[in-house]
């Protein structure tokens, strides 16, 4: 097992394309860390790098305290994944498990006890005789992973490994990957363009846009503190409602209001985000998460005090089982920021209604026992003590730690 510490690596193609900038990036040992963004981003690239099969143009990598910048990819000590399985068809899961050992030289008696070890993990012992076709594509994969799994390397380095498989396939793969992980210990490194993967998989996740580290934090930070528009609005799904919105204070506190809509900014709000009532008689882009609102009728202790209700029109309902995704109009035009529109970019499944006139489409998370239907008027709540807000000029969160002073 090692760290892997990557210090101002620069990528850049011919033609002077910037594929990663500049970055900086500590994976301590035996951390799980998953580099996460829209396709384009640079996180296959960066993976690469790591890997030894693409030479970076600046910079240094270090694998194990061992800088690693000119060492061909079989001396770095690591193992591979790809979403292609890469298996050898002629030989059976035993052999393809034994292949990169017997290469090196292994002793048979050791090569027989890891490929049995790993076997055993991936649920593969019953499939040992069997070749490649067949196999499920979930079972190809599994094998894929046991061939980089006996090796015992410092590091595994997965490029979307489960990208091929179908929905339900992807969940289980999910569930192996983390026993993996707590089993062995091992570093690894995890790609993905799928941010609930990121979410789940990852100790740590890593965003990356055009080639620059956005933020690198846990999955829980980076859904409830998001450092800008693009962090905030690529993770999480369905993804964050934005509107530009202007806040005040009044004789009843501090609100901030859109779209006809006014809602209460608690006290606390201004001591947790520092820098926010400099903004007081401005402009600023408010961000709410789906998961944030609720139906005023099931809501499950009625609502308190930092609770405010938004009268809507369900345009759309889709039923999930445990919850309901509500979609509505709200009588604002959409923020098109740049960040925003990148962090879109990469929702191929984002709904989209004709909007009439200049409407923005929301989406709220409700609990299933609201019952709320398509086309029915529905009260919902939200708690105001989560609601984020961003300077509409340079898509900063504001009050975040990473931008105070900026």
């Amino acid at each position: 097992m090692a760290s892997i510490v990557l210090s101002n690596v620069d990528k850049i193609y011919a033609g002077g394309v910037k594929a990663v900038n500049n970055l900086n990036l500590e994976i301590k040992d035996g951390e799980f860390m998953v580099l996460v963004g829209p396709s384009g981003c640079g996180k296959s690239t960066a993976l690469r790098m790591i890997a030894g099969l693409e030479d970076i143009s600046g910079g240094e990598i270090a694998i194990g305290g061992k800088v690693v910048n000119h060492l061909p990819p079989k001396d770095r000590d690591i193992a591979m994944v790809f979403q292609n399985y890469a298996l050898y068809p002629h030989m059976t899961v035993e052999e393809n498990l034994a292949f990169g050992l017997k290469l090196r030289k292994m002793p048979k008696p050791e090569i027989q006890k890891r490929v049995a070890e790993a076997a055993k993990m991936l649920g593969l012992e019953q499939y040992l005789k069997r070749k490649p076709a067949a196999l499920s594509g979930g079972q190809r994969q599994r094998v894929a992973m046991g061939r980089a799994i006996v090796r015992e390397p410092q590091a595994f380095l997965m490029d979307e490994p489960l990208s091929n498989l179908d929905a339900k396939l992807r969940v289980s793969m999910r569930a192996s990957l983390n026993q993996m992980h707590e089993r062995l210990g091992v570093t690894t490194v995890y790609v993905t363009h799928d941010q609930v993967e990121a979410m789940t998989l990852g100790n740590r996740v890593c965003v990356l846009r055009e080639g620059i580290l956005q933020q690198v934090d846990t999955p829980q930070n980076l859904f409830d503190k998001p450092v800008n528009l693009f962090v905030a609005g690529f993770m999480g799904s369905p993804s964050m409602n934005f509107v530009t919105a202007g806040l005040e204070r009044a004789d009843g506190g501090a609100a901030i209001h859109f779209a006809g809509y006014k809602l209460p900014v608690p006290d606390s709000t201004f001591a947790e985000k520092p820098g926010l009532d400099q903004y007081l008689g401005k402009k600023v882009i408010l961000g709410i998460r789906p998961s944030d609102f609720e139906d005023s009728r099931a809501a499950a202790d009625g609502h308190g005090a930092g609770w405010a209700t938004l009268p809507v029109r369900a345009e759309v309902t889709e039923e999930l089982g445990s919850e309901i995704n509500v979609l509505f109009l709200i009588d604002a035009p959409p923020v098109e920021h740049k960040d925003t529109v990148a962090a879109q970019d990469n929702d191929e499944d984002e709904a989209t209604l004709p909007l009439s006139g200049d409407k923005s489409l929301w989406t709220a998370r409700v609990n299933a026992r609201s019952h709320v239907r398509t086309g029915q008027n529905i009260d919902l709540v939200v708690d105001t003590h989560n609601l984020h807000f961003f300077d509409p000029t340079s898509g900063l969160a504001i009050g975040h730690e990473a931008n105070i002073g900026r």
